[in-house]
């Protein structure tokens, strides 16, 4: 069969060299090409045809016979060579301007140095854009590119980043968030909530466990989870001298976890798409995984030992009053009540404007509350509804349109679509998974701040002008936040284009033992986490890659694994993605959620970061030796989880240290 193909093949390039007779081959190639990255170049032919069949070679030697379409092939590029393309008797030869890989680290590692070093945010994201820029702006064009390079700031990685439906969701979300918070302040709302929870917060243990107990219930949503658990919860934590590092911590590293591990929230759509892309690579081969991407998930739950152990661990030492490192710093310093936030007095760009609540009202809870939970209900509302809308076409294509004429017709026929999922669970995870929760977000936000300026205006509390005028004020107090924001998307394009994510993931092989790769890809995928600012991003980058090799290895000849056993590594790989990709959200600077962490509560962004590190890598450290290695050498995930749990609360009795005042520690 093989020698049929190549005759045939031979046939094509024979004949369409007879076709091109007379003619010149002319390749357009990018101005830049990275190291051992493919690439793909236009292909226009001249006085003549264009040839069928291309034969790429190198050093004399065929390395591949490509089939033209839509005049672009595939031509493999390095460093240093130069590349042959012809078809007989034509041929061009032309040298890309190839950029060394190792350079696509350069640009966030360098905004990440700066902005710990100086702690000045918006400095130090822009300077990383301009390294990335000024690179490719080097090779692409010579000296004169670093000059254009820094125009490239403006013109294309903050424009670009700016046009994405995504990000222009969150900005808007933000801003409305940050609308209802003043006027629930200014209403009386925020104070009542205060003097609400200070009968349970009425201490800075207690007031610490609110706020942990909060941050988990609201378990759809990262952002919202951020947004409102640390603007409800700073008035309170201020009054029982909580640190503000302490408070974003707290808001920061129960968001995503709870995110990520909850059966229904705005994450599954994206983590299920992503591990669907992986499996769709292993499923392509001989040896198939013969489950659904939604089941797959479920079992990989069990092995996610960072998300659980981050929110023990942060119960523990909230429970026991122990700190270490620069929060006990923090904590100490907030319960001598002299500063609160060092930065308040400098203009931080994370401190939201002080909104005190007009003089001589009542505080009513219910003017805060009521437009929380319309955030919190209404988005799972819109979750609902736009996952029906979505899932309604495909049922009506798989079964007709009688079957998705309802809520009703599509819930009981949701086991016709790809996945078969059936029961309550998986249904109601393929239904919140097909929904836009960026909609859902944006629906509910601009219904609460509206019940927030109708119960002050109806409450005679403000009239309909200075209502507007709060819910403006509290517009502009996230502008500089946002744009910490729209720089770290910038940041996280150039990453994307100078291909940081390949760079790391390649780092790593392909020729390890299947026990390890778990562990590896918990680490990978913490780096490349860190590096590019985003859990979404890695899962997107690192899934369709590691979870094809984690099964090729298992399954392989070399050490052949019987499916059950790889299975549980393939499970425990699932799990690492995404919780590695938490562990380096948590530790980056330039991450979006440690970002607004930080404008939520109030506190000085590069601050947060500091405290928030030795904490996440302390959990990160026991969950993937003792959690992820443990279990993928065979040991049962709940007992590896237990004994985690232990380690970690033997490394607080052991290190940790009260915050109080007139202690002896």
């Amino acid at each position: 069969m093989q020698k049929v193909k190549k005759f045939i093949l031979l046939l094509g390039v024979i004949f369409s060299s007879f076709q091109g007779f007379g003619s010149n081959l002319k390749l357009e190639v990018p101005e830049l090409v990275f190291s051992n990255m493919k690439t793909f170049v236009s292909v226009e032919a001249i006085n003549g045809e264009l040839p069928e069949y291309l034969i790429q070679t190198r050093d004399g030697n065929v390395l591949d016979t490509a089939y033209i379409e839509e005049g672009e092939v595939g031509l493999e590029f390095f460093s240093g060579e130069e590349i042959t393309v012809k078809n007989h008797q034509f041929t061009n030869d032309t040298k890309a301007n190839v950029v060394p890989l190792w350079m696509s680290i350069l640009p966030p590692l360098i905004a990440i140095f700066l902005a710990l070093i100086f702690k000045e945010v918006v400095f130090s994201l822009v300077s990383g854009i301009f390294v990335g820029s000024a690179i490719m702006g080097f090779y692409a064009e010579g000296f004169i590119g670093i000059f254009t390079g820094f125009f490239r700031i403006i013109d294309t990685y903050l424009i670009h980043a700016l046009n994405d439906s995504s990000h222009l969701s969150v900005i808007v979300f933000s801003i409305l968030i940050g609308g209802i918070v003043a006027v629930i302040s200014r209403n009386g709302g925020m104070q009542g909530v205060v003097n609400r929870v200070s009968g349970f917060a009425n201490s800075a243990r207690n007031g610490q466990l609110v706020t942990w107990g909060l941050g988990i219930l609201i378990f759809f949503d990262d952002y919202a989870n951020t947004l409102v658990v640390g603007n409800t919860m700073r008035a309170i934590t201020d009054k029982l001298k909580i640190s503000r590092e302490k408070l974003a911590y707290i808001v920061d590293s129960t968001a995503a976890p709870v995110s990520a591990i909850a059966f229904v929230t705005t994450w599954i759509g994206a983590e299920l798409g992503y591990i669907s892309d992986g499996l769709d690579v292993i499923n392509s081969n001989e040896t198939m995984i013969n489950e659904g991407v939604y089941s797959i998930f479920l079992s990989s739950l069990s092995y996610s030992f960072y998300p659980v152990m981050t929110l023990f661990f942060i119960f523990y030492i909230v429970y026991r009053g122990k700190d270490f490192g620069p929060m006990l710093k923090a904590e100490r310093r907030a319960r001598k009540g002299t500063v609160v936030n060092p930065e308040e007095n400098q203009g931080d760009l994370t401190e939201m404007e002080d909104l005190k609540p007009v003089e001589g009202i009542r505080y009513r809870a219910r003017n805060a509350v009521i437009p929380v939970a319309v955030i919190v209900l209404g988005t799972l509302v819109g979750l609902l509804f736009t996952g029906f809308e979505s899932l309604s076409g495909a049922i009506a294509e798989k079964i007709g349109p009688d079957a998705a004429g309802s809520w009703s017709s599509i819930w009981n026929n949701m086991q016709f679509l790809d996945g078969n999922p059936e029961g309550f669970t998986k249904k109601l995870g393929t239904l919140i998974g097909a929904s836009d929760s960026y909609i859902a977000l944006l629906w509910s936000s601009l219904s609460a701040l509206l019940i927030a300026i109708l119960l002050s205006v109806g409450q005679g509390i403000m009239n309909l002008k200075d209502s507007v005028e709060t819910a403006v004020s509290g517009f502009k107090s996230m502008v500089p936040a946002i744009l910490i924001l729209v720089l770290a998307w910038a940041l996280a394009l150039v990453t994307e284009e100078m291909h940081t994510a390949t760079f790391l993931t390649g780092v790593m092989g392909d020729s390890i033992p299947p026990w390890l790769i778990p562990a590896l890809t918990f680490i990978l995928a913490g780096f490349v986490a860190f590096s590019t600012g985003s859990s979404w991003s890695t899962m997107a980058l690192v899934y369709p890659l590691i979870l094809p090799a984690a099964w090729a290895i298992s399954t392989g000849d070399t050490y052949g694994y019987e499916h059950a056993d790889a299975m549980a590594i393939f499970y425990n790989t699932v799990s690492a993605v995404l919780a590695g990709a938490v562990l380096g959200d948590h530790c980056s600077p330039i991450s979006d959620t440690t970002i607004l962490s930080s404008l939520a509560s109030g506190s000085n962004h590069i601050d947060h970061v500091r405290t928030q590190i030795p904490y996440a890598l302390t959990v990160g450290v026991v969950a993937v030796t003792v959690g992820t290695l443990l279990s993928a050498l065979g040991l049962h995930p709940f007992i590896a989880l237990i004994l985690g749990i232990g380690l970690l609360i033997g490394i607080v009795e052991l290190i940790g240290k009260s915050a109080e005042p007139l202690t002896n520690d």
